[in-house]
């Protein structure tokens, strides 16, 4: 079963060994770097390893805005060796799920880098609609949280 669980140090060497291959790599940043990024910003970041059962398969991170009732997905990777089994979907389910589950949020974002054809399916399959932005040059995704109903 697909399960989120915080970075500690029992998951922290996995986590920080985790690459991606070289192709998929220029989607996203390292997870070194965002976990680098979630010390900078402890009070919004909150980075994740996700296992299938007790087996770590990958990382998410969200950005916890609060104040204005918004969360991102900052980050979001399954390891190569693990992808292709319906994980990443799973483990983008558990991830709404804790966001919507706190009761403090509207929305939910996320960017994806253009050519990542992969992620913009299944984000658009989970219900993230393209709002027209760019950030960083990155394509800007956006999901209602109040038309958000897990299917798992």
């Amino acid at each position: 079963m697909v399960s989120l669980k915080e970075i500690n140090e029992s998951n922290f060497r996995a986590i920080v060994r985790m690459r991606l291959n070289e192709e998929q790599s220029k989607y996203v940043a390292s997870n070194v770097y965002s976990l680098a990024q979630a010390w900078l910003y402890p009070e919004e970041a909150k980075p994740y390893a996700i296992y299938n059962d007790e087996e770590i398969i990958g990382f998410i991170m969200l950005d916890w805005d609060e104040k204005e009732h918004e969360c991102g997905i900052w980050r979001f990777m399954i390891a190569s060796d693990q992808q292709g089994k319906g994980y990443g979907r799973k483990a983008l389910t558990c991830a709404l799920n804790i966001i919507k589950e706190a009761g403090k949020f509207d929305y939910v974002f996320l960017d994806y880098v253009p050519g990542n054809v992969v992620g913009k399916h299944l984000y658009e399959s989970m219900g993230f609609i393209e709002t027209g932005e760019i950030e960083d040059g990155e394509i800007v995704m956006k999901l209602d949280l109040h038309k958000y109903n897990s299917n798992e």
